[in-house]
């Protein structure tokens, strides 16, 4: 999908409205975080953060190996 967006002013800002068709696939709505990186081809937008995601698989790996101990602890 391509899609041209003007920069508009929002308030005191400046930004950008993003159409219903681009909120969707995103899988955003008003109030979610978005993620900026910048890659070799440009700027990514995504709803998806690498870091929370290797985070959290760290968590329940962590989970798993001790899920004896922390049952015991949550009595």
């Amino acid at each position: 999908m391509n899609a041209t967006l003007k920069i508009t002013t929002i308030g005191n800002s400046i930004g950008v409205i993003f159409p219903k068709e681009i909120l969707t696939r995103l899988r955003v709505t008003k109030g979610d975080v978005v993620y900026v990186t910048e890659t070799p081809k440009g700027i990514e937008i995504s709803a998806y953060d690498e870091k929370y995601a290797r985070q959290m698989e760290a968590g329940e790996r962590v989970m798993r190996k001790y899920r004896d101990v922390l049952k015991k602890l949550a009595e």
